[in-house]
């Protein structure tokens, strides 16, 4: 195994095992007290982060088993000499690769959030008909990465552009680490293009808002039913027989903050209006935790950078291909790849970046 290589996965699977050790049977103590289960919201926390911790020390322990036979096998076929075997080794290592880059971002995770499931939107923004194909790119982009990592998404509603696009659509998106793998997303992303919608072919700059919020539960935050205005209409684009029949689709705002949600992909009016509840739910808490951020910053003295609104992204297809993340300023020549969901080391250098900021 090269030597690069090893310092890598030894410096990933350098983890205190011990500590998570002591840290499960804590968790397992506390499961095991009288009336544990009479708080169900927090009993579900704990029982989550004990997944999570057994989880992650079965995957170092694995990788760290991986890493020794490896190495143990590479060092018998340089003494012997056997090119084959060395070239058996190098798929191995470049799969053990793989499974160590995946735990070095699960190990970056921290935020409470970070497992659950979350809810991606996203809005057109300046640029026309062009920022309205961007955005459905950008959809079709999450859409693909969420297969690659085996999550469930589900359009929970979508408002479609006259000529070309969509104005905006909602994710709900379902899997381990939902939220900590989607969160890098927050914030503006820029299109730099030849337009196909220019009949001079010139160059367009197109513009569009992702935001991801995570899955809150209900018990977390109460709603006033009078706070809200509840509105039906009929659901647009496809959707099986009820589409464009019954007016099955909600529109939830909630006056005191302006949040208007909406869903139209379910078959019945009353699982569109819970639905757009959860969203609804979900995103009141994360503005009380920004508002909350905001409050401690400003105690401290530290005012970051707002995410919101600012580019966090270029995607240049013309006059060169790059994609380029101006957090980190990580870049790539591959663009098809990436919009085709290639994410990954984006993520990763995004929670390296995060992690240190």
């Amino acid at each position: 195994m090269p030597t690069s290589v090893r310092s890598w996965i030894r410096s990933v699977i350098a983890f205190d095992v011990a500590t998570i050790e002591q840290e499960i049977a804590d968790l397992e103590q506390r499961m095991a007290r009288p009336g544990f289960w009479d708080n169900r919201a927090q009993a579900t926390q704990v029982t989550q982060t004990l997944e999570q911790k057994r989880s992650l020390l079965s995957k170092v322990t694995e990788a760290s088993t991986e890493t020794e036979d490896i190495e143990l096998l590479h060092s018998m076929a340089m003494e012997a000499n056997d090119a084959d075997e060395l070239s058996a080794l190098d798929d191995r290592i470049a799969r053990l690769e793989q499974r160590v880059r995946q735990l070095a971002i699960e190990l970056t995770f921290s935020d409470p959030y970070d497992r659950e499931d979350c809810y991606l939107s996203i809005n057109a923004g300046a640029g026309g008909t062009d920022s309205h194909d961007w955005a459905e790119m950008l959809l079709r982009m999450y859409g693909r990465f969420c297969e690659r990592q085996g999550y469930k998404a589900a359009l929970l509603d979508v408002s479609s552009a006259e000529e070309a696009g969509i104005r905006s659509a909602t994710l709900e998106v379902k899997g381990r680490y939902a939220y900590g793998n989607l969160k890098s997303e927050k914030g503006v992303h820029r299109l730099v293009r030849l337009s196909p919608f220019d009949s001079a072919h010139r160059r367009h700059t197109s513009f569009a808002a992702v935001s991801v919020i995570p899955v809150t539960q209900e018990e977390e935050v109460s709603i006033d039913p009078n706070d809200l205005r509840i509105d039906t209409y009929r659901s647009s684009g496809a959707g099986g027989q009820h589409v464009n029949v019954t007016d099955s689709a909600v529109r939830i705002t909630h006056m005191p903050t302006g949040i208007v949600v909406s869903c139209q992909n379910e078959r019945s009016q009353r699982q569109n209006k819970e639905t757009a509840m959860r969203v609804l739910r979900s995103r009141l808490a994360e503005l009380l935790r920004q508002q909350e951020a905001e409050r401690i910053e400003e105690l401290q003295g530290e005012l970051k950078t707002i995410e919101w609104g600012s580019q966090i992204r270029s995607y240049v297809l013309h006059p060169y291909q790059m994609v380029k993340d101006h957090r980190t300023n990580h870049e790539t020549g591959s663009i098809d790849a990436v919009l085709d969901g290639d994410l990954s080391s984006f993520i990763e250098a995004f929670l390296t970046w995060d992690g240190q900021s």
